[in-house]
């Protein structure tokens, strides 16, 4: 590893046996409480380390392709650069920095089917060759930058369950496939392989089976031009589950062995995103406003009105919105609920509330509707599975602060890495030690990737 871990300002804190992620956050809250009140994350990356030890148990060998937008936070590509994880980048800023952890081009694969022909450039001088094509607008626009290039051909899928919308958008048709490669043959461009993605909102499994049929298609059909296919891409779409990851497995496995079995020479790779961060992030937000509103004008549209129009109903508004941590809000539902940090009694009464970002933006609604006790501003919430689609770049709307990171690992997780042999000298340097029972001080104790 080299330059990234030393220049970047973070550290990792090792939880002993006694302390727990929830006494961080609350550490965290009483230090935020008197200094300033920010949002702030709380990342477990012992959570990567187990679901990499689940993909290798339940997956091997598909070699896992960490799509870097889904986070693109040090501590995160660190560590699964560590754990031998590829990458999957869609912008010349991500190949940048994931080769600033020292993987090797033959590890990363540019998968934006949209590329300006600048980044295919650098892409070029990179030396990372492998990406993907779906049109034939593409392929000569990477004929003409990137003489190198390594295509694997992107297939759409039959996914009728899912975002319509989004299969229609990427990804060619078998029929197409041939107009491809006669392109490719005509230009000198190297076609290696197949791609597909499965929507993780997909409830049918048959899809996987259609897309690995197809894709064996389009290598037969290869074969028939002379190219060399060596590389199936089955993409995203895992959940964190690990049940929906055993079962995609049992469906896939027998389909793999007849396709493309281990004496065929074609290695299948997979990118899962949310499957490793989603679960290893936790969201601190602070109320910074809060009003009365009427009931009506909070319910969705078609919701008949139940309630009694004495009880009070609250919007609050955090230190965080849909220009910030939930961007990805704008174009899919929440998928995780407020949690009220403070202590109330189990009898307390729950009042419909809606919560709401900073900016005052229309658009700029977290939750719509949901029952929680009354709650002062200053008071905080707590967000869990924020890890994927949060943490990227994000927006300097409104004077946007974003928020803070704190790093953290239990012993036994990191034993895991040391007894795996993947805890590098550098990565060691990033680490300290949290005991139990001890007021955590962000100036102290930890260094924050902001």
């Amino acid at each position: 590893m080299k330059g990234f871990l030393e220049d970047a300002n973070y550290s990792i804190g090792l939880l002993d046996e006694g302390a727990t992620l929830a006494d961080v956050i609350d550490n965290c809250i009483y230090e935020h409480t008197h200094t300033g009140k920010r949002a702030f994350y709380v990342g477990d990356l012992g959570k990567l380390v187990k679901k990499n030890i689940q993909w290798q148990n339940v997956m091997a060998p598909i070699k896992p392709f960490y799509p870097v937008r889904c986070n693109s936070t040090p501590g995160v590509l660190e560590i699964l650069g560590t754990l031998g994880v590829g990458f999957a980048c869609s912008s010349k800023s991500e190949m940048a920095l994931v080769q600033d952890l020292g993987i090797s081009p033959e590890n990363i694969i540019y998968t934006n089917p949209c590329k300006q022909a600048s980044q295919i450039k650098y892409a070029a001088k990179a030396g990372i060759n492998i990406m993907t094509c779906d049109n034939d607008t593409e392929l000569k626009k990477i004929a003409r930058n990137h003489p190198n290039a390594k295509l694997l051909l992107h297939i759409a899928t039959e996914d009728i369950t899912a975002d319509e919308e989004m299969n229609m958008k990427f990804g060619t048709t078998l029929k197409n496939c041939r107009h491809l490669m006669e392109c490719a043959k005509e230009l000198g461009v190297q076609i290696v392989g197949v791609k597909f993605h499965v929507s993780g909102s997909c409830k049918e499994l048959q899809t996987y089976i259609h897309a690995i049929s197809d894709a064996r298609c389009v290598f037969d059909m290869a074969e028939e031009f002379g190219f060399k296919m060596n590389m199936l891409d089955i993409g995203g779409g895992f959940t964190g589950s690990e049940l929906q990851l055993e079962e995609v497995n049992h469906v896939i496995r027998p389909l793999l062995d007849v396709y493309f079995p281990k004496e065929s020479g074609v290695n299948v790779i997979a990118e899962p995103g949310f499957y490793y961060v989603s679960s290893a992030f936790t969201l601190a937000v602070n109320i910074i406003a809060k009003k009365t509103v009427e009931y009506d004008k909070l319910l969705p549209s078609g919701v008949e009105q139940t309630r009694n129009d004495d009880e009070p109903v609250f919007t609050y508004y955090i230190n965080d919105g849909v220009y910030g941590s939930f961007a990805s809000k704008l174009s899919e539902k929440l998928n995780t609920i407020p949690e009220v940090h403070k202590k109330y009694k189990e009898d307390e009464p729950l009042f419909a509330s809606s919560l709401w970002g900073p900016s005052c933006d229309e658009l700029d609604q977290i939750v719509e509707n949901c029952l929680l006790p009354e709650l002062s501003v200053g008071d905080w919430l707590i967000f869990d599975n924020m890890g994927s689609g949060t943490l990227g770049e994000q927006s300097t709307f409104n004077d946007y602060q974003r928020p803070l990171i704190y790093y953290m690992m239990s012993f036994s997780d990191w034993d895991e890495m040391q007894d795996a042999g993947i805890a590098s000298d550098t990565l060691m340097k990033n680490f300290f030690f949290v005991p139990s029972c001890i007021q955590l001080s962000p100036e102290d104790r930890f260094s924050t990737a902001a």
